[in-house]
């Protein structure tokens, strides 16, 4: 089974995992990088899955389904032209042709339906996990980010984690302002910038290594929670997100 990450827009990337012949994919922003994959490979389409409902990760669906009638898996709790599987928290979303079974978890927080896929060690998550950063919250709480991330962090450390968009090197300059002697943040800046002057994506990323780096996966730590409290100690983690989150977007 290989797993490949499709270019699309100006930093998106649409997940395709395929055995040769069958091919499923994941948040389809836009159809013609798929239709033009499918083309060159002479691959068949078997299934969508789609995480939650903005444009950029559903906008292709129309278009491919005009060509191949296949399931669209997508959130039970938002409204997705194309979804012909809703799914969320345990639903089945099976792909008898690649033979994989995935687990649907509900993390809302980036919006309030998006959801992710689980299993055969992948983690596609939209917009909800990037590396070194988290998604922006849109009608929905960062409190429900926070949780929503808090769950992905414990799922097995080897698990590759499949984002949506190519924000490594952006997310890492904010990070460094968190924990600017992160040594495992400074090494991992230094890859980044190696793969992407080659061309090459900073994706997929293993669980263990963001648990390592990204900030915020790591605001139980007391020093991240003084450093965004201005050196008085928050409450808690959450606290301390909520805190990290609305310092990201002023820092955007």
């Amino acid at each position: 089974m290989h797993l490949e990450a499709i270019s699309a827009f100006e930093d998106n990337y649409i997940w395709t995992v395929h055995d040769g012949q069958s091919a499923l994919f994941v948040d389809p922003g836009e159809a013609a990088p798929i239709l033009s994959w499918l083309e060159r490979r002479r691959i068949k389409p078997v299934a969508i899955l789609v995480t939650h409902r903005h444009s950029d990760h559903c906008g292709g669906i129309p278009d491919i389904l005009a060509r191949h009638d296949i399931p669209v898996f997508g959130p039970a709790h938002e409204s997705i032209q194309g979804v012909n599987r809703p799914v969320g928290e345990g639903a089945p979303c099976r792909i008898p042709e690649l033979n994989l079974a995935l687990e649907v978890l509900d993390i809302p927080g980036h919006t309030s339906g998006h959801i992710a896929y689980f299993g055969h060690g992948w983690l596609f998550c939209g917009d909800t996990m990037f590396s070194c950063g988290c998604g922006k919250v849109f009608g929905s709480t960062p409190e429900l980010l926070y949780d929503s991330l808090t769950r992905l962090a414990a799922l097995p450390s080897d698990t590759l984690v499949c984002c949506a968009h190519e924000y490594t090197l952006d997310n890492i300059r904010f990070a460094l302002t968190v924990e600017p002697d992160n040594p495992a943040l400074l090494d991992w800046q230094k890859q980044s910038r190696l793969l992407r002057a080659a061309s090459q994506p900073t994706l997929p990323v293993k669980l263990g290594d963001e648990l390592a780096r990204n900030p915020f996966l790591r605001t139980q730590r007391p020093e991240i929670q003084a450093h965004m409290a201005n050196s008085a100690i928050l409450p808690d983690g959450q606290a301390a997100f909520v805190a990290m989150r609305a310092a990201k977007d002023r820092f955007d």
